[in-house]
């Protein structure tokens, strides 16, 4: 099994498969991302490189390899508490401000947008946990375009290395039981959360609105006009005052003129600007 190039032309497939399978923009520049993500699976179906996996699916329009190819470019890097400062930001200065005006209901719905294999929804969760007040209820709705990743994360289990990422060890004992070689989420942090197979560019399903969406390290993947698209959708899905984190390297402004970035702790967050209601469609 070698990585060989990948010929022009099945580069140019792959390209074309993935704006329209997912909305993701595959620069020239990512030959080198493409091998590390595609040569295991040319090595399951038996192809010779990453280029004859592309040129057997290309003429053979295999549905399920095509799902398999998505699910592996869309697959993005998590740990646990990533980045540290919109879960911090979160306790400091999220919750108190919707702690004082949810104190009628008592009850908080936050989205994890892209959850991957889960880190991201269980950090939310393990902070939920450990700083709402007595009495207050949670859900989490945690959603990713893979469907791999999705069936991953609601199995809640994670190998020594995947906690080693980020995990405090206290929170490990507390939160977490041993299950053969893996760690599992115990059932006080897994009976919060909803996972479900979702593309952020299609118009999302009914449901009530959110108090805090985790939006992290997708916008970057997309051209203009699809930002535009999701941040329209994800707007239509927040409470007035509710919140709404960004990477660290992707912002609404001069996408988006129906959110204004916000304070928060040590970083910045988003949330709807109520002057300029968001776009229907």
């Amino acid at each position: 099994m070698t990585a060989a190039v990948i010929p022009a032309a099945e580069f140019a497939y792959l390209a074309e498969l993935l704006r329209r399978e997912s909305s993701i923009v595959l620069g020239a520049d990512k030959e080198y991302l493409v091998q590390a993500r595609l040569l295991p699976l040319a090595r399951k179906v038996g192809a010779g490189n990453v280029g004859e996996l592309l040129t057997q699916v290309r003429l053979r329009s295999d549905r399920a390899t095509i799902q398999s190819i998505v699910d592996a470019m869309t697959t993005n890097e998590t740990s646990w508490f990533r980045d540290n400062e919109p879960f911090a930001a979160l306790h400091s200065t999220v919750l108190p401000a919707l702690l004082a005006a949810r104190s009628a209901q008592r009850h908080l719905r936050v989205w994890s947008a892209a959850c991957s294999s889960g880190q991201e929804t269980y950090s939310l969760a393990i902070t939920l946990q450990e700083f709402l007040p007595t009495g207050w209820t949670y859900e989490i709705l945690a959603t990713d375009i893979s469907g791999d990743m999705v069936a991953r994360a609601q199995t809640g289990q994670y190998s020594q290395i995947e906690v080693n990422r980020g995990l405090p060890a206290r929170m490990l004992v507390h939160y977490f039981t041993r299950s053969g070689a893996h760690w599992e989420v115990a059932p006080a942090l897994r009976r919060h959360v909803q996972f479900q197979r979702l593309n952020l560019v299609a118009p999302p399903p009914p449901t009530a609105p959110f108090d805090v969406v985790f939006l992290r390290n997708v916008l970057i993947y997309f051209d203009i006009a699809t930002k535009k698209t999701v941040l329209r959708h994800v707007a239509r899905l927040m409470r007035p005052d509710a919140w709404l984190f960004l990477g660290a390297a992707e912002s609404t402004i001069g996408v988006d003129d129906s959110f204004r970035r916000t304070p928060a702790g040590r970083t910045f967050a988003y949330q709807l600007n109520l002057a300029k209601p968001p776009e229907k469609g």
